[in-house]
C-alpha cells in the first residue's frame, strides 16, 4: 500500500488554507487539492507491507515523543515542475522544531530499514497540480495566520481519477509519551493481527 507520514493541519489553519486555495482558484487554472487532503508531508514512504508499517509507526512514536507542537507559519507560494504544468504549493517557514521533527523521523525510519524518498525536506502544503500560474501579480491573497500542529499521521494514499484519496492509518500525538498514545478505530485495525 502507498503511504506517507505528514503533520495534520490544525482545524482553523486548515480552513484558512482552504480559503487561500479557493482565492487562488479564481486566478489559477489547475486541479486543486480538496481541503481534507491538505497536509505537510514529512516523509513519503511509498509501498509498504504490514511489517514495515508497524516499524514506521514505532519510528513515529519515537520521533514525536517529548516534542512540543510544531509552529506553522506561511512564507509564500512556490512551484515544482515545468512552466505551464506545475504543482502549486504554500510554503511554510522552516524552523528548528519542524526541521528537527522531519530529521528525527527520517533517522528513525532509516534505523528501522524503512525506505523513504530522501529528497531534501521542503516544508509545503500542495494546493494544486497541473497548474498554470499567471505572470500577473497575485496580490491580496488571504494567507493563513500562524498556528501549531500536534498530530503526525501515517496515511494510505489511493490514486483516483479526480485526485488521491488519503486514509489515516495511525496517528502519533506530539508531546505525549508513546506508551500513553490512545488508539482510535483505524489504529486498532492496522495493529490487529
Amino acid at each position: 500500500m502507498r503511504t506517507f507520514i505528514a503533520l495534520e493541519l490544525p482545524a482553523g489553519f486548515a480552513d484558512e488554507v482552504a480559503l487561500l486555495s479557493r482565492s487562488l482558484a479564481r486566478h489559477v487554472e489547475g486541479r486543486f487539492v480538496r481541503q481534507e487532503s491538505h497536509h505537510l508531508t514529512l516523509a513519503f514512504l511509498g509501498d509498504m507491507d504490514e511489517t514495515q508499517l508497524r516499524r514506521a509507526m514505532d519510528a513515529m512514536d519515537v520521533a514525536g515523543a517529548d516534542r512540543d507542537p510544531i509552529a506553522l507559519s506561511c512564507n509564500g507560494l512556490g512551484t515544482f515542475g515545468r512552466k505551464g504544468d506545475v504543482t502549486l504549493w504554500l510554503g511554510l517557514a522552516a524552523n528548528g522544531a519542524l526541521e528537527g521533527l522531519a530529521a528525527s523521523l527520517r533517522d528513525e525510519l532509516a534505523q528501522r530499514s524503512i525506505p523513504f524518498d530522501r529528497k531534501k525536506f521542503v516544508p509545503h502544503i500542495t494546493l494544486a497540480r497541473r497548474a498554470r500560474v499567471p505572470k500577473d501579480s497575485l496580490d491580496g491573497l488571504p494567507f493563513p495566520l500562524p498556528a501549531h500542529a500536534d498530530r503526525m499521521t501515517l496515511f494510505k494514499s489511493t490514486l483516483a481519477p479526480d485526485g488521491a484519496i488519503y486514509k489515516p492509518l495511525y496517528t502519533a500525538n506530539l508531546a505525549i509519551d508513546p506508551k500513553e498514545q490512545p488508539l482510535d478505530a483505524d489504529q486498532e485495525l492496522v495493529n490487529h493481527k
